[in-house]
């Protein structure tokens, strides 16, 4: 770990707490991710100056804009970025970016063993490879369709947790 206490303690927590209210109520509401953001944003303010508010500005942009176009496609809700913004905020551009991606696989591993419990792997699957059939053939110049959903989601914030844990452990 090369994450200092005063970085990592409060990202595990604020996560931990995301995973918690989005497991009972299937939201992670703003009275949690605001707050956490801000304080990540003044922590890094108060200690390093203008050049820390920047780090922290850069990694609450990407780690919140890395999660944004899935949040436009309504496969997760805006909590949930705003999670990964606030998360991003305490890391900085570097960690923050790191987390959103690991993030993104362990969204993806639990969105396929949740597939397979629901008996829908095959066509989420088919639904995956159809949308990056289009991704490559279009190269953006066609509407995104919308991709065949089984309807079944999950928990984001528990895929936020984990990329952020995975995150404190790399030397970014």
């Amino acid at each position: 770990m090369n994450l200092p206490l005063y970085i990592v303690l409060p990202v595990i927590a604020v996560s931990a707490a995301g995973v918690c209210t989005d497991l009972l109520s299937r939201r992670v509401p703003n009275a949690l991710t605001a707050p956490a953001l801000l304080a990540g944003l003044a922590v890094h303010a108060s200690l390093q100056g203008w050049s820390g508010l920047g780090a922290a500005l850069a990694g609450m942009a990407i780690a919140g804009g890395i999660l944004l176009p899935g949040w436009l496609a309504g496969w997760m809700g805006a909590g949930d970025v705003k999670l990964m913004a606030a998360v991003g905020a305490w890391f900085g551009l570097a960690h923050g970016t790191l987390a959103a991606l690991l993030a993104l696989i362990a969204g993806g591993v639990i969105a396929a063993a949740v597939a397979a419990r629901h008996g829908v792997l095959r066509q989420s699957l088919w639904g995956a490879a159809s949308l990056a059939a289009w991704a490559v053939s279009s190269r953006g110049r066609l509407a995104m369709p919308q991709p065949p959903t089984t309807g079944i989601r999950f928990p984001f914030a528990l895929a936020v947790l984990a990329g952020a844990s995975a995150a404190i452990w790399v030397r970014a």
